[in-house]
């Protein structure tokens, strides 16, 4: 994996923050707002999407997460790659996010706000920084590659 300095994660952190500022503004396309609800704690699937044991089993596929801010990660055999940009113990988990496939020190914007309800914990996803004609394939990426394998293994 390629090393990110701490400048290099302040200037894509600037790029994202335009980018996510601009995408209130932009048309639909550019940015990824999904809501899941899953019955456990905040606790739990913090813990999962961290742990690369956990996030291995649940998406059958290998992973390597160092769970620590400026921590970096590879997931679904490399894959995606970045490194964590904001963990909130058990709140949120902000993440400079790419495709492998991506021209090299591209990044998005990943979010994920876990806010517990009366049964469970809803996971507040926010993809941005990308451009228009990627957003079909991360939209429908979300659920099958983190949302429904989550709820089963959680559920098995």
């Amino acid at each position: 994996m390629e090393n990110i300095s701490r400048r290099q994660v302040t200037l894509i952190l600037g790029g994202l923050c335009a980018a996510s500022a601009q995408a209130q503004t932009q048309k639909p396309g550019t940015a990824i707002h999904q809501e899941v609800d899953f019955k456990t704690t905040p606790a739990r699937l913090y813990e999962v999407l961290l742990d690369a044991k956990q996030f291995s089993a649940f998406t059958k596929d290998t992973a390597e997460i160092q769970p620590q801010p400026g921590g970096a990660f590879k997931l679904f055999g490399g894959v995606i790659e970045g490194r964590h940009i904001e963990l909130a113990l058990n709140q949120r988990i902000v993440q400079a996010w790419r495709p492998m496939y991506w021209p090299a020190g591209v990044y998005s914007l990943v979010k994920f706000e876990l806010v517990a309800r009366d049964s469970g914990t809803r996971i507040i996803l926010d993809h941005t920084g990308f451009t228009e004609e990627k957003w079909q394939g991360l939209n429908e990426g979300w659920p099958m590659r983190y949302w429904d394998p989550l709820h089963k293994y959680l559920n098995a």
